[in-house]
């Protein structure tokens, strides 16, 4: 467990462990050392005293100029702050597409050529990818500006239009197929998948739920955590599977149930006990989210429904109810948005039948 403002660590031999950077390679990667003690305040004396010493402090003084240098510096603070997830993906984005171009570059002689070799040195990058690594290099770059570093290199110019691609979502028709489907001999692992299409709750969000979290008396599902794989080890590229709190403050929330989806919980889940996870009925096996994938993709397959990934469920759920005349504050917050305009930008596909009646009401105003 570390501690929040050190790179300091309890060890699983219960010692602790020290990290700082001693110096750089040639392509701008810190180089680290470690320090050892059976507590943590004797590690925190260690790593002052090492970075008192005359020699570590000049080679930091000549590596502080270097954009690496704030890279993997500003990298920790990503670490300590924000969700695994977040840091493996700042990290895979740095040392794969950044660090080996500008990594050892001294930060005053960054410039837009500088930049863009990065983003031209990869021919096969998506826009979004792109647009990642950009937000990566500003992100860096105005850390180093608090550090107190002077940057000449303003990056907020530098962006690339990204396409949106409109999400295919289900018809009436076909949502009315496919409940039907998962409503004909059901296991769990429909069920789960139904919930998901009347409530527009995330694959992950959907895997963490336990039976606990169903109120029968109040038809009230809550969402308090969500279940996703995340790299462990960035050279070995060992994942593992965590439940944590879900993608943001709003996403932890309470979804009234309908009175139809209701009565199906309470058919398959009022006996189950309450730590049982939704999709499995056991309290210690859990299903995760590219397992439940692959069972969406037989049931899609099954009901020959085309293009559809299981995101789209959520798209579709967010179309019903725009269909169905909810208020978009209402439909932002069952979804878990923090603002109506994610809700309204993202989630709203209206149909031609809806623009169609929308156009009629000038007939009628006329």
């Amino acid at each position: 467990m570390s501690r929040r403002g050190e790179n300091i660590y309890k060890r699983k031999d219960h010692r602790w462990e020290g990290r700082y950077i001693q110096t750089y390679d040639s392509n701008g990667k810190a180089v680290y050392k470690s320090v050892y003690a059976h507590s943590y305040a004797d590690v925190k004396d260690k790593l002052i005293s090492r970075k008192n010493n005359p020699i570590i402090q000049t080679q930091t003084k000549q590596n502080n100029g270097i954009f690496g240098y704030y890279a993997e510096n500003w990298l920790l603070t990503v670490k300590l702050k924000n969700k695994i997830s977040t840091y493996n993906k700042y990290h895979n984005l740095y040392n794969s597409y950044i660090m080996p171009i500008i990594g050892s570059t001294r930060i005053d002689t960054i410039n837009t050529e500088a930049v863009v070799q990065v983003i031209h040195e990869r021919d096969d990058l998506s826009a979004k990818t792109v647009n990642d690594i950009l937000c990566v290099v500003k992100m860096i770059l105005s850390y180093a500006t608090d550090c107190g570093c002077e940057v000449t290199f303003n990056p907020k110019s530098l962006s690339i239009r990204q396409e949106r691609h409109q999400m295919r979502v289900l018809t009436v028709k076909e949502q009315q197929v496919f409940s039907d489907f998962l409503l004909d001999s059901p296991d769990l692992c429909k069920i789960g998948v139904f919930l998901c299409l009347y409530t527009g709750i995330r694959i992950g969000e959907l895997c963490a739920l336990r039976r606990e979290d169903i109120s029968f008396p109040h038809s009230m599902l809550s969402v308090r955590k969500t279940m996703q794989r995340v790299q462990i080890d960035s050279k070995n590229i060992k994942t593992k599977v965590i439940i944590t709190e879900p993608k943001s403050k709003s996403s932890i929330r309470d979804i009234p149930i309908p009175d139809f989806v209701m009565e199906i919980l309470f058919k398959h889940y009022s006996i189950m006990k309450p730590s049982c996870y939704l999709l499995t009925g056991s309290s210690e096996k859990f299903m995760e989210p590219r397992a439940l994938e692959y069972h969406y993709k037989k049931y899609i397959r099954e009901c020959e429904i085309e293009n559809v990934n299981f995101h789209a469920l959520r798209h579709t759920f967010a179309t019903r109810c725009v269909e169905a005349g909810f208020d978009i504050k209402t439909l932002s917050e069952i979804l878990g948005h923090t603002n109506v305009n994610i809700t309204l930008n993202r989630y709203v596909h209206p149909s031609m039948d809806i623009k169609r009646n929308n156009m009629e009401k000038l007939s009628n105003f006329f």
